[in-house]
């Protein structure tokens, strides 16, 4: 009698793991969705004098036929200033992100701007990077004190 159990449960049980491992079909993808274009993803200054900001500017094209809709834009710090499309860019039109670096640190950077939008759910990372020259009016650093040579114990 337990093995009848048995025999009909087992058969049961397999059923039901492999129907729960069945992936539900993929929903269709919207064929008139907005499609955002980035003209580029990295801006270059080069080398670029101190204190004095610089603008990169990215342009977002619409390739879909519904609005395309900048749902937040963010720079990875406060250095950069951000200026983008507050309304829907329409199907075919064009929108520009800025973003202006202060320049107030001498040396290499590397910034970032994370951009969100309704034409896909995973955001798009655009890159301002460059050489902040020297400020010309700083004062020169000391030269490193020479070190003094070691006393000698007598003999």
């Amino acid at each position: 009698m337990k093995k009848l159990i048995l025999l009909l449960v087992l058969p049961l049980f397999a059923a039901i793991q492999l129907n729960a491992q069945t992936t539900p079909p993929a929903a269709k993808a919207n064929p008139n969705a907005p499609v955002a274009k980035w003209d580029k993803l990295v801006n270059d200054f080069g080398s670029i004098a101190f204190n004095v900001p610089k603008t990169a500017e990215f342009t977002l094209t619409n390739a879909g036929k519904e609005p395309l809709i900048i749902n937040s834009a963010k720079a990875s710090c406060g250095c950069t200033n951000l200026k983008y499309a507050q309304a829907p860019i329409q199907a075919g039109q064009s929108a520009t992100v800025s973003a202006t670096y202060n320049a107030a640190t001498p040396g290499l950077f590397v910034k970032t701007i994370t951009v969100v939008t309704n034409a896909d759910p995973n955001p798009v990372v655009l890159q301002i990077k460059g050489t902040v020259l020297p400020n010309p009016n700083a004062a020169p650093a000391p030269a490193p004190a020479a070190k003094p040579a070691p006393a000698v114990a007598p003999k």
